[in-house]
C-alpha cells in the first residue's frame, strides 16, 4: 500500500462520510455531517493502520483495530439514542452512525465497490424508504400508549 492509497482511502472515507452526514444533517440531527465524515475518517484511517501495522511487523492481526472499532462506534451510537417519555428518537441516527463506521473500515481496506454500494443502500434507506415509511404509515395511525 503506497502513500498514495492511504491518501485515496481516506479521501474517498471523507467523501462517503460526507454523504451520509449531509442527509442526517438536512433532517436536523445531532449527528450529522462533521461526525459522520469524522467516524468515516477515522475508521479508514484505522482501517489503513490495521493492515500497515502487520505489514512493518512481519506479525499481528489485521482484525484487531477494526475488531475495536465497531465496539467503540456502539458507545457512540449510544449517545445518539434519547428517550423522551414513551417514544425513543436517534435509533436511526445511531444506526447511521454504525453503517458510516463499517463504510470507513471498508474503504480502509481498499473494499471499494462494498463502500459505494453501502453508501448508495444508506441514502435509499434514508432518504426514499423514509418516504415510503411516512405514507405507509402515518404517525396519525400509530398506537399512542399512556
Amino acid at each position: 500500500m503506497t502513500e498514495i492509497d492511504i491518501v485515496i482511502r481516506i479521501v474517498l472515507a471523507f467523501i462517503a462520510g460526507g454523504i451520509i452526514g449531509f442527509e442526517r444533517s438536512s433532517r436536523r440531527q445531532v449527528a450529522g455531517l462533521r461526525t459522520h465524515i469524522l467516524i468515516a475518517v477515522g475508521a479508514a484511517t484505522l482501517m489503513v493502520l490495521s493492515i500497515w501495522l502487520p505489514k512493518q511487523m512481519d506479525s499481528g492481526d489485521p482484525g484487531r483495530i477494526a475488531a475495536q472499532v465497531v465496539s467503540g462506534i456502539g458507545f457512540l451510537g449510544a449517545g445518539a439514542i434519547i428517550r423522551l417519555g414513551n417514544s425513543i428518537r436517534g435509533l436511526t441516527t445511531a444506526a447511521s452512525l454504525w453503517l458510516t463506521a463499517a463504510i470507513g473500515l471498508a474503504i480502509g481496506a481498499g473494499l471499494y465497490i462494498a463502500a459505494v454500494t453501502a453508501v448508495v443502500l444508506a441514502i435509499i434507506t434514508l432518504v426514499l424508504l423514509n418516504h415510503l415509511e411516512r405514507k405507509l404509515f402515518p404517525e396519525d395511525n400509530w398506537k399512542k400508549e399512556n
